[in-house]
């Protein structure tokens, strides 16, 4: 009610300025003036799912707007990213999702679009490393133990992969390839339904953001092995990371952010990155993600395109080292 008020209030002073000064006024883009929908292209329960719900409550509350999340998993990400590469470009139908969802066409051999020019970059919120974790009822508590269990019976160590080519199935692979292991990869639609089978021993380990894996691990359910990251993180302080277990060259970060349909025009993206570099700003925002493991970020324009080249180049070396073919 108080952005209806508000707008109806900025139309009546309109009207009682020159004709000249009040036509700029109306020409802005008038984002949000209804129902808002974001599109998560995994299961929901996992990283990009809880980063997703974030934004979207903070938008809602502060556009006075209803911001809904569609969960459209499938296809590593795919499915939900040509839902939204083919949506009117206005704004109402945006995309939030992971790294993974720039390299479509790396891990697929017809993807049906390509997320570097199908999509269009609007802002990314938040980056942090992954978490490598197994079932607490296994004896193994360092990633040592895990490599030397794997050798030993690499067929009990399958390991789960939230997304071709994600930030956590680059790790897990470059593990196993180090320790020189055949480890079996099992594909699924986001982390949550991983979680479910890791939780049940049907899976060996799992390695995916923090964000998702924290909170079990935490809790009891699962054992946090090491993190991907140079340095341990405040949020959890009392497990190592992959340079202190000896392989440093396990190295990954996982980031998220949001796109829109190609040809959004300039005023509306400069709209919504408005809203969300001031969401990202927030302290209670920015405090809960980083309980998760995540740091908030903010990066739009030419900046975050750059970032999105060269972090896709990244990507296509590492599976090419690793010798991943498109499926």
């Amino acid at each position: 009610m108080t952005t209806r008020f508000t707008r109806r209030a900025a139309l009546a002073g309109a009207s009682l300025l020159p004709a000249g000064l009040a036509l700029p006024a109306l020409a802005q883009p008038a984002w949000p003036s209804r129902p808002v929908r974001i599109i998560v292209p995994f299961a929901p329960g996992g990283s990009v799912d809880t980063m997703a719900r974030a934004v979207a409550a903070r938008m809602g509350e502060r556009t006075g707007q209803t911001v809904t999340v569609e969960n459209r998993a499938g296809a590593n990400g795919t499915v939900g990213g040509i839902a939204v590469s083919q949506a009117p470009a206005d704004g109402y139908t945006l995309l939030v999702s992971a790294s993974v969802q720039t390299i479509a066409r790396l891990v697929m051999r017809a993807p049906g679009y390509d997320p570097l020019t199908d999509l269009k970059p609007i802002a990314r919120v938040g980056e942090g490393p992954c978490l490598m974790a197994i079932n607490p009822a296994r004896p193994q508590t360092t990633m040592a133990e895990m490599a030397a269990a794997i050798r030993a019976n690499p067929r009990d160590w399958s390991a789960g992969v939230s997304a071709l080519g994600s930030a956590g199935h680059l790790a897990s692979i470059e593990f196993v390839r180090q320790i020189g292991a055949d480890v079996t990869f099992v594909p699924y639609r986001g982390t949550a339904p991983i979680l479910v089978d890791l939780l049940g021993g049907r899976l060996g380990f799992n390695t995916d953001p923090m964000l998702a894996m924290l909170p079990p691990v935490r809790a009891g359910s699962l054992r946090g092995i090491a993190l991907t990251a140079p340095q341990r993180s405040p949020a959890a302080p009392d497990i190592p990371t992959t340079a202190e277990a000896g392989f440093p060259s396990v190295d990954a970060h996982s980031w998220w952010a949001i796109w829109g349909p190609p040809r959004m025009p300039d005023g509306i993206i400069a709209r919504i990155n408005a809203e969300v570099e001031a969401i990202m700003g927030e302290e209670a925002i920015r405090s809960r993600l980083q309980g998760l493991g995540i740091v908030p970020t903010f990066q739009a324009g030419a900046a975050l395109e750059t970032y999105i080249a060269r972090d896709f180049e990244k990507a296509q070396t590492l599976l090419r080292l690793a010798r991943v073919e498109p499926e």
